[in-house]
């Protein structure tokens, strides 16, 4: 049986690439929390602007990731990453200058600047270069770890430092933080000799019709963009609803933030459990839409209230929690075997595209209706989520699994595919030859994997800086 550990490269590699996840994802969502409380005091700025404002990256974000992406494939992944946190720091510099000078149209074109530095796909496609199929799933639970632990951060570190050194230099930091981002994959990241389209992480053109074509995964992506456009458009007002309505002082905010924030990770675990463990995942995942559109409602009723916001924020927070983690599983359960990277690339950019549209129609509803319109309007959107999500196939209980299965023709790709699907806990096996990929689906429960691992082509390796079958540069 292969060795299921990961190497230390791959530790390396997977650490330090969800530094630079997590740089960029602290420095978006700081200002989530003050943003707006500032904005508000900029004489003839309309809530209209500061929703686009807030919004604006997403919309930069969704145009250019996945060509991003795509170009670290021609040109390497190193060049594309420090060019888009490069891009990502001027954007953010751009916006601390214009906070200075209360100018709004200069914080959204810097933040239309920060959205732009897309590395996400990139950052993706390096850490597959440099981890071996089989342990692909443990890196990137890394990555999304980093991920979720950063905007629990923000959310709270955003007031507490807004406190200390005002947005202009929440902006400041952020441009520090995609300074030393670059620093990271400089002299951190390894740095992969070879770098290949993989397909587990990485978009493909030619997917893109049937990935589009497929409702089960478009009801995803419906999910993915009204998480987001329901968080960003609440954002444009719950902050000043909470200063000006509820009475508290803006630098007490966190004392908000942080409970929910923690009551709300805490609350999803056991559902994330029954979900996986007792196989209820779409009554848990329809189950945690519907309290997401209560809290919402509960907003609605009592965002005068302290204790009622923090109640409110408690059950979104958990539902949120909960459907993030469970979305990206539901993806890797519904796409077909290949085309998962390009699945989770359209589902990426419904998720930017959610935040540019919650900011731009939050900020319009607070405008034209007040608060009240605001969170009406995020009951409404999760309200349309849930029919859709209430008419999804239940998901079969299948996890993604990539065996390396090296230099095959078309005759032994076959060959292969109807031998790996009579191997125990295997459902589906699609084996490409010009990848040397065996793309599966797998029951975990039942798999025999010491039988599957058999067909894999690593066997002990020479060194702990050999990945994917290359030499990498530390």
């Amino acid at each position: 049986m292969n060795d299921i550990s990961m190497t230390a490269l791959e530790r390396r590699s997977a650490f330090s690439l969800a530094s630079i996840y997590s740089f960029r994802m602290l420095g978006l969502f700081m200002i989530m929390p003050v943003f707006a409380l500032y904005a508000h005091g900029i004489k003839g700025v309309t809530p209209t602007m500061i929703g686009l404002a807030l919004g604006i990256y997403g919309l930069t974000q969704a145009i250019f990731q996945i060509p991003f992406g795509m170009l670290s494939d021609r040109i390497g992944r190193k060049p594309v990453i420090t060019f888009g946190l490069l891009i990502f720091a001027i954007g953010s510099a751009v916006a601390a200058l214009a906070t200075s000078a209360n100018n709004m149209h200069g914080i959204i074109i810097g933040r239309a600047l920060q959205g732009g530095g897309a590395v996400g796909a990139a950052v993706l496609a390096t850490a597959a270069d440099l981890s071996r199929e089989e342990h692909r799933l443990k890196v990137m639970a890394i990555i999304g770890m980093t991920i979720g632990v950063s905007f629990s951060v923000a959310m709270v570190g955003g007031p507490l430092l807004n406190g200390w050194i005002g947005l202009s230099g929440i902006f400041w930091l952020t441009t520090i933080l995609g300074l030393g981002g670059i620093v990271v994959l400089q002299f951190w990241v390894p740095t992969p000799k070879h770098s290949r389209l993989h397909r587990d992480t990485e978009a493909v053109p030619a997917q893109f019709k049937n990935v589009l074509a497929d409702t089960q995964l478009l009801r995803l992506d419906l999910g993915i963009f009204t998480m987001h456009l329901v968080l960003t458009a609440l954002f444009v007002a719950l902050p000043v609803a909470l200063r000006d309505v509820a009475g508290l002082p803006e630098e007490h905010h966190w004392y908000v933030y942080l409970p929910v924030m923690v009551l709300g990770f805490l609350s999803m675990v056991p559902f994330i459990i029954i979900a996986e463990k007792k196989r209820r995942m779409k009554q848990i995942f329809t189950g945690a839409i519907a309290v997401l559109g209560m809290a919402t409602l509960g907003l609605y009723e009592f965002h005068g209230s302290i204790v009622g916001i923090v109640i409110a924020l408690w059950l979104f927070f958990g539902a949120f929690n909960l459907l993030e983690a469970s979305l990206p599983s539901l993806i890797s359960k519904l796409a077909p075997t290949q085309s998962k990277g390009t699945a989770m690339g359209v589902y990426s950019s419904s998720q930017f595209l959610g935040i540019f549209v919650g900011g731009w129609a939050g900020g319009w509803m607070f405008q034209h209706h007040g608060f009240s319109g605001v969170f009406l309007f995020c009951a409404a959107a999760i309200g349309i989520w849930l029919l859709a999500a209430l008419t999804m196939r239940n998901p079969r209980y299948l996890s993604t699994f990539l065996l390396n299965v090296g230099d095959v023709d078309a005759a032994r790709a076959r060959q292969l595919d109807a031998e790996l699907t009579q191997i125990q806990g295997v459902a589906e096996a699609v084996v490409l030859p010009e990848d040397g990929v065996a793309y599966l689906k797998v029951d975990l429960k039942t798999l025999d994997r010491e039988r599957l691992e058999s067909y894999s082509v690593y066997k002990d390796e020479e060194s702990a800086g050999d990945a994917n079958g290359s030499t990498v540069h530390a």
